[in-house]
């Protein structure tokens, strides 16, 4: 009988590092537009190093709030390239990670880590390039009793992520990006980056096309007073 709750799944999905190293770079917010703005990682995930891009697919872990029993399991079998992706509950009364868990994770080439919880030493972390976001900090360490799952789907800051998710992050915040759309929103998303270029070009010649705001205001009936002078 399998014990609900304290469960290890097997990876069931393909790992996609072309597709994946595709995303790299590409700012979060435009691929949150073309996504239509539906999916957040909530403005509490923040990024905790410095301004690295984090971009991997996810290998997920359920956890009782305030216990890392799970996690450390992770860190044992995470694969290069894979972000370990923590839901805690949000609950930052205790650390889920620490410094000696960022330095396992990093020797085991995962591509970071995001903690819907709290972490710590977070000096260490700051002063590094790792990706770790994190919902908070606290001195106080974890409990090491479980239980928790590990390769199921978790909600992180209320945003829903799947083990093989491709999980994006920089100073704006996360975004997962379901395997079976990673195509579609990829050249969205590059689409998206081209026409902001230009749009920068423009501005930075003056030759902008603002019209949108006025015809805008228009449409939603805007009224325009004027005032006389007293």
């Amino acid at each position: 009988m399998m014990s609900m709750g304290f469960r290890v799944f097997e990876r069931g999905w393909q790992p996609v590092p072309d597709l994946v190293e595709q995303f790299r770079n590409l700012p979060v917010a435009n691929i949150s537009d073309v996504m239509g703005r539906l999916n957040a990682g909530g403005d509490r995930l923040r990024p905790h190093h410095d301004r690295t891009y984090l971009c991997g697919q996810a290998l997920t872990v359920k956890t009782r709030p305030g216990d890392n029993l799970m996690v450390h399991h992770a860190l044992d079998i995470v694969r290069a390239g894979e972000v370990i992706v923590v839901d805690a509950g949000g609950d930052t009364t205790n650390a889920i990670v620490g410094e000696f868990m960022v330095s396992h994770a990093m020797r085991a080439g995962a591509a970071g880590v995001v903690i819907d919880g709290a972490i710590r030493d977070v000096g260490a972390i700051r002063a590094g390039s790792f990706p770790v976001y994190a919902a908070g900090v606290t001195h106080r360490g974890p409990y090491k009793d479980g239980p928790g799952e590990l390769n199921v789907a978790v909600s992180v800051g209320g945003m829903v992520v799947n083990p093989g998710d491709i999980i994006v992050g920089d100073e704006d915040g996360l975004l997962a990006i379901a395997l079976a759309d990673a195509e579609e929103v990829l050249q969205a998303a590059l689409l998206k980056q081209k026409a902001e270029q230009q749009q920068w070009e423009r501005i930075h010649a003056g030759t902008n096309d603002r019209r949108w705001v006025g015809e805008a205001l228009r449409k939603g009936g805007c009224t325009f007073v004027s005032r006389s002078e007293p």
